[in-house]
């Protein structure tokens, strides 16, 4: 990972797509959509790819749209992150057909609410939701660890050491984005080494606030450098096949971090 490969800030102004001499859709740049309403997050803006007309243009809205608030910081303000039909249909290209039928779905879900008279918000969790989402991620990663000591191979494991490499010898703190990319991605691949799919699809729901939870506290409290050192702790558990150990010491890194949620972050409230 390098150093310079830092997520860019930059708005671009949506652009409708074009159509080229066969038919097919030329792909602008990637858009951000910001919310259009006075007191509104100023960094809750949604990055979008317009979509392929070719495919199923429900799915590609549900995908893409399902995508930008997995890697929206929901919690970085306290108001919620409004989104805004018109400027959905012009950044993805399509009419708001599609994206009104995405929108639909992704409030069955669970992802977007409708208020009425104000329109359809990212959902936030409160407090004492984001602190029982945790305890549930502790109780499934956790055995997920212990499946990972029986199921990864050899090569698996060593990979989560990589994912590390540029922080050993420069502090966590000191790259903190980069870091706490780096972090999330150690969370999925426990999750992926357990070998169990129906685990996966179980904590599709809870990622998206636990993620950004964890963007969010990551660099409070030197908390990027204790969590370094529990990574390797958990790596080196793995690599002996110690089951009893991967799996505890996974759940109490996951702990940790609600009980840090407890009792410092009285934002969610």
């Amino acid at each position: 990972m390098s150093h310079a490969a830092r997520r860019s800030q930059t708005t671009l102004s949506p652009q409708p797509a074009e159509l080229t001499q066969g038919g097919s859709v030329a792909q602008p740049a990637a858009a951000s959509v910001t919310a259009p309403v006075e007191g509104a997050p100023p960094l809750s803006s949604l990055r979008l790819q317009p979509l392929n007309t070719n495919v199923s243009l429900r799915e590609q809205a549900y995908t893409a749209l399902k995508q930008a608030i997995m890697d929206a910081d929901i919690y970085a303000h306290r108001e919620e992150i409004r989104l805004d039909e018109r400027q959905l249909s012009q950044a993805l290209g399509v009419s708001r057909t599609p994206i009104r039928e995405a929108m639909s779905l992704l409030e069955q879900e669970g992802f977007l609410r409708t208020v009425p008279r104000r329109g359809v918000f990212i959902v936030r969790k409160t407090k004492k939701q984001i602190i029982e989402m945790i305890e549930m991620w502790a109780a499934l990663e956790s055995m997920a660890a212990r499946l990972s000591t029986l199921n990864s191979s050899d090569e698996d494991i060593a990979a989560l050491r990589h994912m590390f490499d540029e922080f050993l010898s420069e502090a966590p703190a000191e790259h903190i984005s980069e870091y706490s990319d780096a972090n999330i991605a150690f969370h999925q691949a426990i999750i992926r080494l357990s070998g169990s799919h129906l685990m996966g699809q179980t904590l599709e729901n809870l990622f998206i606030h636990v993620r950004a939870i964890r963007r969010l506290t990551i660099s409070q409290s030197d908390r990027a450098a204790r969590s370094i050192i529990d990574h390797m702790q958990i790596i080196e558990a793995l690599e002996r096949r110690d089951t009893e150990l991967a799996e505890r010491l996974v759940r109490e890194h996951s702990l940790n971090l609600a009980r840090y949620v407890e009792k410092y972050c009285d934002f969610l409230d």
